[in-house]
């Protein structure tokens, strides 16, 4: 183990996106706040490729963050120093190409402490780096301090998080160079100014990698598991939902919202959900503008994950749950008897949103934020494809297509279709005064069918009902006339006797006895009998 030639601490800086930037921004505020009370320096270390030629000011795609701007984002962020070794050997990052040059120029300067934000890459660069510096680690740290003896003290979770244990290093080894993990959010990056420290460069001339591993292959991990780290709102369930089936809530709940799921360890392990939704010390770090956490007790381990987050509801059944103490907003309730209550409220308020932006833009022109938009949000919350919500609207997947683009205004006639895949009552979206007056309308028209020639009643008393049925007569030869050449709605037609000709639109369909056609009403239609016989359909319409 080597001792500590200085009372610095560096900080190692991850390059490999802007998330993980972040987070080593986060641990230079630590650092600074450590090397105030060992009167050293902080030092971020970054090990780079060496720059061809000029370095743009950040990466094009934002995948990761180039040399250039790190060194003065750290600088504006309270480091004191940047030391970076450079060799061409650094790029693609690999912890165990960088462990032996970091340990090597951890030896030479002899730091106080080095810190590593907590990242699976974090975890291994500083098992290895430490083990070759023969030095002390502690590991999960969400905060460190200076003891009044000069001791490095750690404040870790234990014992699932319920309790916190102050961790410092063994005796002897506490004057010497030591290591930390650090929690992401162990504390906020805030600019302190220009920069006024230095950049020293410093190549590394040989690289002492394992020889017999081999890099196969890297690639981004796919957006879809990238999602929940950057998702506006996030729904989190844990072990107080009981089972996978009332875990499912949460996935509905996160579907309606447009939201992304997250979970605590204990659904992980009993297999409710994917590892990859594991959010906490050990899982993913989040950051969301509404979280949702959902029969979670509050251990560090989780609390650890949504530091950042911006407005928390919690919905615990204890009252006395330490997860309330992070709550901006608090409900005391079963989950299992809260949950489907607040999924049909919030079916109700999205559909009652998309019906305003119908009605007030006509899903046009407001790209971003509009109708397509939202339909696209709802769309993908829920998992669905192009294919599956034109299947389940009776649209073809073009005409999804060209609203999500928010190129056409689709008809009203759509949102009750999108209503009836989302399983909403139509109604429920629409204002008081609205239903009062579609009621009315329904009475008209239910009024004038009955007194057409045509039409027979096959609904009595039904003037307010949604669902009605008709029985048609239609003259031989002849071209039908209904009150309503379009309207709101859907159509089914059965031909029980004759030959009906159906044109939807500009296309026309032969029927014959027992045979049929669903559509959507809100399409110009018209009926026709050919045959020298009167044609009987029964006709069924629904109408919000």
């Amino acid at each position: 183990m080597s001792a500590a030639a200085t009372n610095d601490i560096w900080i190692f800086i991850d390059l490999r996106s802007r998330r993980f930037f972040d987070y080593s921004l986060n641990a230079v505020c630590k650092a600074r706040q450590l090397a105030m009370s060992t009167a050293g320096k902080a030092v971020a270390c970054l090990l780079t490729a060496p720059a061809a030629g000029a370095v743009p000011a950040r990466s094009e795609d934002d995948a990761c963050v180039l040399p250039a701007a790190a060194e003065t984002e750290c600088l504006t962020h309270g480091a004191d120093q940047v030391l970076v070794l450079e060799n061409s050997g650094f790029d693609p990052p690999r912890a165990d190409i960088y462990a032996p040059a970091l340990a090597g120029a951890i030896a030479e300067a002899g730091p106080r402490l080095v810190l590593f934000a907590l990242t699976d890459f974090g975890r291994e660069l500083a098992a290895r780096a430490s083990r070759l510096c023969r030095a002390g680690l502690i590991a999960d740290c969400k905060d460190l301090r200076v003891d009044p003896r000069g001791g490095v003290v750690g404040l870790c979770p234990a014992w699932s998080g319920s309790v916190s244990a102050e961790i410092s290093y063994a005796p002897g080894w506490g004057t010497s160079t030591g290591f930390a993990t650090v929690q992401p959010h162990c504390c906020r990056a805030v600019p302190v100014g220009a920069p006024r420290g230095e950049v020293i460069r410093r190549p590394v001339a040989e690289l002492a990698g394992p020889g017999r591993l081999r890099l196969l292959g890297s690639r981004s991990a796919p957006e879809s598991q990238r999602r929940l780290e950057t998702a506006e709102i996030v729904v989190v369930g844990g072990a107080g939902l009981g089972s996978a089936r009332a875990f499912g809530k949460v996935r509905e709940l996160a579907s309606v919202l447009g939201a992304e799921v997250g979970a605590t360890r204990p659904p992980v392990i009993d297999h409710w959900v994917d590892e990859q939704r594991l959010i906490g010390q050990t899982g993913k770090s989040v950051a969301p503008r509404l979280l949702i956490s959902v029969a979670t007790s509050g251990a560090a381990q989780y609390t650890a994950g949504i530091m950042e987050a911006g407005t928390i509801v919690v919905v615990n059944r204890d009252p006395g749950a330490p997860m309330f103490e992070f709550a901006d907003i608090g409900i005391v309730a079963d989950a299992n008897e809260f949950l489907p209550k607040l999924i049909e409220r919030a079916q109700r308020s999205v559909m009652r949103r998309l019906a305003d932006l119908l009605c007030e833009t006509g899903a046009r022109g407001t790209r971003g934020n509009g109708f397509g938009a939202r339909l696209r949000k709802l769309r993908e919350g829920r998992g669905w494809s192009l294919e599956a919500l034109a299947e389940a609207t009776g649209q073809p997947p073009e005409f999804i297509a060209q609203v999500e683009a928010e190129e056409i205004s689709p008809p009203v006639s759509f949102l009750l279709g999108l209503a009836g895949a989302l399983g909403v009552d139509p109604g429920t979206f629409l204002r008081r005064e609205e239903q009062a007056s579609i009621r009315d309308r329904r009475l008209e028209s239910y009024v004038r069918r009955t007194q057409n020639y045509s039409y027979q009643t096959l609904t009595e008393g039904g003037a307010h009902d949604h669902l009605r049925a008709f029985l048609v007569t239609i003259e031989p030869h002849q071209t039908h006339k209904p009150v309503a050449y379009k309207h709101e709605g859907e159509e089914f037609v059965y031909v029980i006797s004759g030959e009906l000709e159906l044109t939807l639109g500009s296309k026309a369909l032969v029927l014959k006895p027992g045979e049929h056609s669903h559509f959507n009403s809100y399409i110009p239609h018209k009926l026709k009998s050919l045959s020298s016989e009167h044609t009987r359909c029964l006709v069924v319409l629904y109408t919000a």
